[in-house]
């Protein structure tokens, strides 16, 4: 007497549905938006969220907001760095590491949708998806160690040579949380390696 899996072709294709959204809502947001606001063609980004020190201010001023070379420093701590009018080389740094996280999660995606279509035809132990887990694996890996430091050698770009430089020091805030997901889909790569091998031995003494 066989056994009905819970999981159907409907679900799968619901799954797929909600993954393609979710690609096309992070293509639009995560990267074409941000592509048009460097060109110019919408409204562009013009703030950074900075690790500022205790005090924002210049030495010698009054306690308030910095500014100055078309750019403002607000708060304290977690400040706003916010520019008035932002150049083409400012839209682009502003952009880029969200862009650039944006790419990597949109290969994750890909990644995602591949295997679910595997599991609409009911295989998901196959050699294919061993090595979408591996790939997206070391591209979580890669955004947790990557973008922090982007985003660090970004905003010094932004900043350097102007009053906002010495409020604002080189920092890069790891997140400890997507390594751990990392292995734990690296892990799960190796998991399906083995499941698809042990399936292989046993399909040849059958």
């Amino acid at each position: 007497m066989g056994t009905r899996s819970w999981w159907s072709r409907s679900d799968s294709r619901l799954l797929e549905a909600a993954l393609g959204l979710a690609t096309a809502l992070v293509g639009v947001f995560g990267v074409l938006l941000p592509a048009l606001g460097v060109a110019g063609l919408i409204d562009p980004v013009d703030t950074r969220e900075v690790e500022a020190k205790a005090t924002t201010r210049i030495p010698g001023t009054v306690a308030g907001p910095v500014a100055g070379h078309g750019m403002t420093l607000t708060g304290t701590h977690q400040a706003d760095l916010v520019f008035a009018s932002p150049d083409l080389g400012q839209r682009l740094l502003l952009v880029l590491p969200n862009v650039i996280g944006s790419l990597l999660l949109l290969l994750i995606l890909a990644l995602l949708l591949q295997m679910a279509s595997t599991l609409r035809g009911g295989d998901v132990f196959v050699p294919e998806n061993t090595r979408r887990l591996s790939v997206m694996g070391l591209t979580v890996l890669a955004h947790a160690t990557f973008s922090p430091i982007l985003l660090a050698i970004t905003t010094q770009a932004l900043v350097s040579g102007t009053p906002m430089a010495d409020q604002i020091p080189f920092s890069a805030a790891f997140t400890g949380e997507y390594v751990l997901l990392a292995f734990l889909i690296l892990a799960l790569g190796e998991v399906f390696r083995r499941g698809t091998k042990l399936r292989t031995d046993t399909e040849g003494l059958v």
